[in-house]
């Protein structure tokens, strides 16, 4: 059930408190981990989401999950969401933290797309040139794999595209010819 708002205040109420403790850091570790786990365990997501499990079942089911896992702020967070009936909302409210500590921390997310798995000394190459075309900003890298794109890459931060794939080229090329854009040469 996507609810950005309350993710947001949620989230934006675990940031404050986060820092009025000082373990900003550890509870974004512990949001960056739950992440990862929702998006590599569906059946995670599908039990959060079930009306028909009780939330005492759920509670048992994320303690179990998370125990020893993460701060006992964290703990604290997702025991409030299950009594508030919230936990609906977990996987928003821990992409929506994210977003707001990277917010506060001025570093910006860059995901590279290729073909294959990236090498370090690629992703390295691709970030030098990032890093020099904006000055004392840091990134935070993911990476993807398209078979699709047939070779090279796209670069996507904030709302920039730099699309240096195959498969651009080929659809270029592709466009020129359907505008028969040769044509005038042949005569």
């Amino acid at each position: 059930m996507n609810n950005p708002r309350l993710a947001g205040r949620y989230a934006k109420s675990l940031l404050d408190l986060s820092i009025e403790q000082n373990q900003l850091d550890a509870v974004c570790a512990d949001m960056k981990w739950l992440n990862s786990i929702c998006k590599s365990n569906r059946d995670f997501v599908v039990v959060l989401n079930s009306p028909v499990i009780k939330p005492t079942i759920k509670a048992k089911i994320i303690n179990a999950v998370t125990e020893s896992r993460v701060t006992a702020l964290t703990t604290a967070f997702i025991q409030l969401l299950v009594r508030k009936a919230r936990e609906i909302n977990l996987p928003e409210i821990v992409i929506a933290f994210v977003d707001q500590y990277n917010k506060l921390k001025n570093i910006h997310k860059v995901k590279i797309t290729t073909a294959d798995p990236i090498t370090e000394e690629m992703k390295t190459a691709i970030m030098a040139n990032v890093h020099a075309a904006s000055k004392g900003e840091t990134f935070e890298i993911e990476t993807e794999t398209d078979p699709d794109l047939i070779g090279g890459f796209l670069l996507q931060s904030g709302g920039t595209l730099v699309d240096a794939s195959i498969l651009r080229d080929l659809k270029d090329i592709q466009k020129q010819f359907m505008n028969n854009d040769f044509l005038h040469k042949l005569r």
